[in-house]
């Protein structure tokens, strides 16, 4: 099987291409490098150093002729959206599209596309399903859930099968508290630099964290799995950032120091999903439980921070 995957050096493409190739499927890698890097580019797959919204995309697909399409290429940060909503939308919006008409032009069978949890705004109730309203408060919800539309459109259209996987808080090895960063990420390089931990608000607001191996799973599930769908891909359990400290203190063996400051306007205090529809329809179901995805994560950065301080030494 061959597959295309875009967002193939970052975070969590990286973990889905190597999913993929384990198993057997030849691979083709999108990605820009803007939030991937060149070092996780699997060596074999693949590798087009390109922006989804290219009009060079169509030739790519040309040349590779994928059967099956996971796009998890896209501008992420709500910030941006905010700032430069053209730029969001182009990305999100208008690269999906692109990516729509190249898989239509060349016979794509599947698209599997990543949305996000943003999509829903404030929950009106909780856990969060799949038939929650949807009020995106960002213009990078909207970027999200609009590309859910065109996906049905071109199924209705041209009969384009395809599974959406709406992701709650994804964390774990590969993500770069610099950049792409959650809330996870940045901790661990905090308390890697000695540094305290920084909490906006009490530390009592709730998410659901799920660790990215569960995620590239999912992934790879809904390529069998799920067609026409809507799966909101989570643990089902809400942690607050206060118990996530009182975590990485049993971990690291010591208190972290914890810095409060005054809560942020706009951010949501509440947050998980409901994931019984994908157990039930997409045959997944997270196998990492947050303390073992927590102490995966700290001790792969613990040892790449003594790798560069190494480095710097020999320098």
């Amino acid at each position: 099987m061959k597959v295309l995957v875009t967002g193939g050096a970052g975070f969590i493409g990286s973990h889905i291409v190597d999913h993929l190739i384990a198993g057997g499927a030849e691979v083709a890698i999108v990605d820009n490098i803007s939030t991937g890097k060149s070092t996780q580019i699997h060596p074999d797959a693949s590798f087009y150093s390109m922006d989804i919204s290219s009009p060079h995309l169509l030739e790519v697909f040309q040349k590779e002729q994928p059967e099956v399409v996971i796009h998890q290429a896209a501008q992420i940060h709500v910030g941006t959206s905010v700032d430069d909503p053209v730029f969001d939308a182009t990305t999100n919006i208008l690269g999906t599209i692109r990516l729509l008409e190249a898989s239509r032009q060349t016979g794509v069978r599947k698209i599997v596309y990543a949305s996000s949890a943003a999509v829903y705004g404030n929950p009106e109730y909780l856990p969060i399903d799949e038939q929650h309203p949807v009020h995106p408060l960002s213009g990078y919800g909207v970027s999200k859930y609009t590309p859910e539309q065109y996906l049905s459109v071109y199924h209705h259209l041209y009969g384009l099968r395809y599974t959406i996987l709406r992701y709650a808080n994804v964390y774990g090895v590969r993500q770069d508290p610099r950049g792409e960063g959650g809330v996870i990420s940045i901790f661990i390089d905090k308390i890697l630099s000695n540094s305290p931990l920084t909490i906006f608000g009490d530390g009592e607001q709730t998410r659901d964290y799920i660790y990215v191996e569960d995620v590239a799973k999912a992934n790879l599930a809904a390529i069998q799995n799920g067609d026409g769908e809507i799966f909101n891909i989570g643990t089902g359990v809400r942690t607050s950032l206060n118990q996530v400290v009182q975590l990485f203190n049993q971990i690291t063996g010591r208190q972290n120091p914890v810095e409060y400051g005054p809560e942020r306007s706009g951010d949501i205090k509440h947050s998980y999903f409901n994931n019984q529809k994908a157990r039930a329809l997409l045959f997944w179901e997270p196998a990492v439980t947050l303390e073992e995805g927590l102490k995966k994560t700290y001790e792969y950065y613990r040892d790449e921070y003594r790798k560069m301080d190494k480095e710097m030494l020999k320098t």
